[in-house]
């Protein structure tokens, strides 16, 4: 029941978070803020997938016994349960629901540093036989480990479900885990966190927006209070990617596509990324549904807070919680850089091409990292083209004169429009002549 609404890149994402939860705490930083220069080096998180097996390790720092006993290993959150700073890993029963999702023959292995040094235990799950049990407390058996190579978590899965390895078994899915981790997890490798998938390591996403000439992306913060705890919330949009050459694409062109639209960050992992919809207002009141001509622009909107429940994601930790207030009262802070790239586009659709071209051809990508502090987009002033007026032309002719035309003017199977076209040109320049 509990594994049914959610898929296994979100188990496998449950696992990550919780190691990036370790690797934070162990370097004494917390995912704030861009400017946050907390070094994550040091940490790694190996992942290993076949048809037969999955595995997780990393060296950050492991889960203590007393956390086994009184969390990680207990079903939902308890009252009094402490709240981790600044974590992603919020929900108790993100790993159980994981590793049920993945397999039914579990071995979980930790080692942390006690009062006495280094301390190991594991914690042996056989899924068939502790529901045959029918134990009504939910309880695991906790046993005596051998250390890991260094404080850390391993976690292996055997036994797999059939959904479960048929997924592993393709070689997809392991290429689009490691480019979903890429661009998840891109903030926290940035600041040096090793994630492998099959002994490769994954390099993060490199976020970027275009600024020079005219071009000036936006990044505001603010700060809100809400249940006595700090809420950090930081807000950049601007132009990541030149917009279609193509005044009015058609529905099937999809370049830069994928990186635009908006995306929402919390504390370090983007939860939703490039979305179009109206979730993040596009197709909402005095706000357009998304069209190809926007593409090019990129909004992020950062929440971050020590309590991760006041955050505005859902509990897969894979989209974003509509009716969050928070979130609510923020999508109207999304709206103003979203309408001003559309008049923008609306007003390059009209203008000369090459004026666009060279202004545009002034920007480069820079990192977010180094965007600088500014409360609204800058996007240059384009003038229009000058339109000479158009009038229609429609008259009916024989069909077999046309053709006779058609042949006189060189093409047989040239269009009826290009036929007018080209007889109304020849009367033109016989009897009005150039201009």
């Amino acid at each position: 029941m509990i594994t049914r609404d959610i898929t296994l890149e979100d188990c496998i994402f449950d696992l990550i978070d919780n190691s990036v939860d370790g690797a934070w705490e162990r370097a004494g930083g917390r995912p704030m803020s861009l400017n946050n220069d907390t070094d994550l080096s040091a940490y790694k998180i190996s992942i290993e997938i076949d048809q037969n097996r999955f595995l997780i390790k990393d060296n950050c720092g492991g889960i203590s016994l007393d956390d086994a006993v009184n969390y990680a290993f207990t079903f939902g959150r308890r009252d009094d349960a402490d709240t981790e700073n600044f974590s992603i890993g919020v929900y108790g029963i993100g790993m159980k629901r994981a590793v049920f999702k993945l397999g039914s023959s579990i071995d979980i292995t930790s080692t942390y540093v006690g009062d006495d040094g280094l301390s190991s235990f594991k914690v042996p799950v056989n899924v068939s036989d502790w529901l045959e049990a029918g134990n009504s407390s939910w309880d695991f058996d906790i046993d005596e480990a051998d250390d890991l190579d260094e404080p850390g978590v391993c976690i292996e899965v055997q036994d797999l479900s059939e959904a479960t390895a048929q997924s592993f078994a393709s070689p997809r899915f392991v290429q689009d885990l490691r480019r979903a981790i890429a661009r998840d997890y891109a903030l926290h490798l940035h600041r040096g966190l090793v994630i492998d998938v099959q002994g490769k390591p994954i390099k993060g996403w490199s976020i970027e927006m275009r600024q020079g000439g005219d071009f000036s992306p936006m990044r505001e913060s603010f700060k809100e209070k809400i249940d006595g705890e700090d809420v950090f919330i930081e807000l950049l949009a601007g132009m990541e990617a030149l917009p279609p050459d193509d005044s009015d694409p058609e529905g099937d062109w999809d370049e830069n596509q994928n990186q635009s639209g908006w995306y929402v960050v919390c504390n370090g992992r983007i939860v939703l990324a490039a979305d179009k919809t109206s979730l993040t207002g596009w197709g909402t009141d005095n706000w357009p549904q998304w069209h190809p001509q926007y593409s090019g622009f990129m909004g992020i909107i950062i929440f971050s807070s020590r309590r991760a429940d006041l955050l505005p994601l859902t509990t897969t930790k894979r989209s974003v919680d509509a009716t969050s207030p928070l979130y609510r009262r923020y999508r109207s802070h999304m709206r103003e850089p979203s309408k001003t790239w559309i008049a923008y586009t609306n007003a390059r659709k009209q203008s000369e091409r090459e004026q666009v071209a060279e202004k545009e051809s002034k920007t480069k990508a820079v990192p977010i990292f180094e965007v600088s502090a500014r409360s609204e987009v800058v996007l240059p002033q384009v003038s229009a083209k000058k339109r000479t007026p158009e009038a229609n032309v429609s008259y009916s002719v024989p069909k077999p004169k046309l053709l006779r035309l058609a042949t006189a003017l060189g093409n047989i199977r040239m269009t009826y429009k290009d036929v007018g076209l080209k007889s109304f040109e020849y009367a033109y320049d016989d009897l009005v002549g150039e201009e």
